[in-house]
């Protein structure tokens, strides 16, 4: 899967539709503050996304040799935080 797919369906298993795509997923739930980051919020960056665990780490589906995995959630500059539930 690749990382709005991903996001997608963890989501979904909670009953929460999303977007497919990284940038569309920028613009659903409420904007957050990285100070204000919390566990289940989406981490949107330039053409990636992930969930926030907390502890300064997502969850993501990095790339097809990584899979899914844990990244520090500064890897790269984030464009936005949503939180949905």
């Amino acid at each position: 899967t690749d990382c709005s797919g991903f996001v997608m369906s963890v989501y979904s298993a909670f009953g929460v539709s999303l977007p497919h795509s990284s940038s569309g997923m920028r613009s659903v739930g409420t904007g957050v503050s990285t100070s204000e980051m919390q566990a289940g919020d989406i981490v949107c960056y330039n053409g990636h996304v992930g969930i926030y665990t907390g502890n300064g780490t997502i969850v993501n589906a990095l790339n097809k040799k990584s899979g899914i995995t844990y990244t520090d959630v500064n890897y790269a500059k984030i464009v936005a935080v949503r939180r949905l539930l």
